[in-house]
């Protein structure tokens, strides 16, 4: 006996809380990927990254509701088209705050954080006052519902494994697209060092617009995926912006493994303890446990050479 359950009880709640926190990582590694990469390319403090993914969430919540309306018979295939649709509107509002402010805060780090600061909140009123201050929620295809039965205490929910199945794709579709492919070899090459890149004819600035609007994408992916497992309301996204850049900053910038690995750290780390305390005592450990290991260790778990 471990307290009022038995070990098969108790090993069982913490396979759940597990898998809780599987879920918790899956929305961590797409809010952090995209972050990551604008942060550690171009290192630009984004903190109207969580406005980007609401942008998602109500693409995908609008586009849920055209299909019920409009296209019944097509309903269960709405989430797939909403997923494409988010990331094509959130990477183009984001190649779009690029062009008209980012461009212009290069090597002033402190002012694109207060000028995405801005951003974040105009665009929490713009919200506000487009789609009103109360959260929505989307109604899932009949196949995302319900869970799958492990045992006679575990049971596992579809729509988590959806989202675990979508972050797996998209980390191996950034994984390729920066290791294998022709632009990712012109990202990492300005990433290592900038004029170097420019003096062999490689055209930053486009390299910039385009990563600052693929991190902006997955934002908006992300707000998909989050609509399976909360509502959405304007101000949603300040409550994983803090997380998020922990993971960056923790795992180390610029670093894909390094975001992976403390995407799974802290998640895991917080649902584990969500299930002994509180959970913004958790939380609270779980940030205090991180600022301790980033004191010995201040560039992160894995960190890149970068040279400016």
């Amino acid at each position: 006996m471990i307290g009022d359950y038995t070990y098969y009880e108790f090993s069982s709640i913490l396979a759940m809380q597990g898998f809780a926190g599987l879920i918790l990582f899956s929305v961590f590694v797409l809010m952090a990927l995209g972050l990551a990469i604008i942060f550690g390319q171009m290192g630009v403090i984004n903190m109207a990254h969580g406005e980007f993914m609401i942008l998602g969430a109500y693409v995908t919540y609008f586009t849920s509701q055209f299909f019920a309306a409009f296209l019944p018979d097509l309903f269960g295939a709405y989430f797939f088209i909403a997923i494409v649709l988010a990331f094509i509107v959130s990477g183009s509002l984001g190649m779009l705050v690029e062009w008209g402010i980012i461009r212009h805060l290069y090597k002033r780090p402190l002012d694109t954080l207060l000028a995405t600061w801005g951003l974040s909140l105009i665009l929490q009123q713009f919200y506000r006052s487009v789609f009103g201050a109360r959260e929505v929620g989307v109604t899932l295809p009949d196949y995302l519902l319900g869970s799958i039965s492990l045992t006679d205490i575990i049971e596992v929910p579809i729509n988590g494994l959806v989202v675990m199945g979508l972050t797996t794709i998209i980390t191996v579709a950034v994984y390729v697209l920066m290791f294998r492919s022709s632009w990712g070899k012109k990202v990492r090459a300005v990433i290592q060092n900038r004029i170097m890149a420019g003096a062999v004819g490689i055209n930053t600035k486009m390299v910039d617009r385009m990563t600052f609007g693929l991190g902006c994408g997955i934002a908006g992916i992300a707000g998909s995926a989050f609509t399976m497992i909360g509502s959405t309301g304007p101000t949603a996204g300040q409550l994983y912006i803090v997380d998020t850049f922990l993971v960056v900053v923790f795992g180390g910038a610029a670093s894909l493994l390094g975001t992976i690995a403390s995407a799974f750290t802290i998640s895991q780390a917080q649902s584990t303890m969500e299930f002994f305390m509180s959970g913004s005592m958790a939380k609270v450990l779980t940030l205090l446990t991180v600022v301790g290991i980033l004191m010995l260790r201040p560039q992160g778990l894995f960190a890149l050479k970068i040279r400016r």
